[in-house]
């Protein structure tokens, strides 16, 4: 089953639909059909790696297509051949290997760690924090044991 990405005038995901197969022409025969644009995505490609369906790393790669699977508000950037999701913060910065964002500081080594009360410690991203003290943005919570 083949999953194709529908495009808008500014190459913006706005739909995502299932096709019969994997025919490499199908991108060709739905844009001439509909006189839209419509680009293949494979539903296991995540971060530039195509994953089986128990979430293990598969050993054929030439698998992994366009980055990442569309969705509803991605990129397609035709230069890198691939889908981008939305920028979540004004200061995250592209990943060219992935084509995902990330934050501008790393996450605290800690993160998914327990704390002396079985406490798991979880960080979330904070923008304005991060836009007064560029060396800050990760702010600490903690989910109850």
């Amino acid at each position: 089953m083949a999953h194709m990405a529908k495009l808008d005038e500014n190459n913006i995901v706005v739909a995502v639909l299932v096709a019969r197969d994997e025919d490499e022409d199908r991108e060709a025969e739905l844009s001439a059909r509909t006189g839209d644009t419509y680009k293949r995505t494979s539903y296991n490609t995540r971060g530039g790696k195509h994953y089986q369906a128990d979430g293990t790393e598969s050993a054929d790669q030439s698998k992994a297509f366009r980055k990442n699977y569309a969705g509803i508000g991605y990129t397609y950037d035709a230069g890198r051949d691939a889908f981008i999701p939305p920028q979540p913060y004004a200061s995250w910065v592209l990943d060219e290997t992935t084509c995902n964002w990330g934050a501008p500081i790393p996450l605290p080594s800690d993160s998914g760690t327990e704390d002396a009360d079985g406490n798991i410690i979880t960080y979330t991203w904070d923008e304005d924090a991060y836009q007064a003290d560029n060396t800050a943005g990760w702010v600490r919570t903690e989910i109850p044991a």
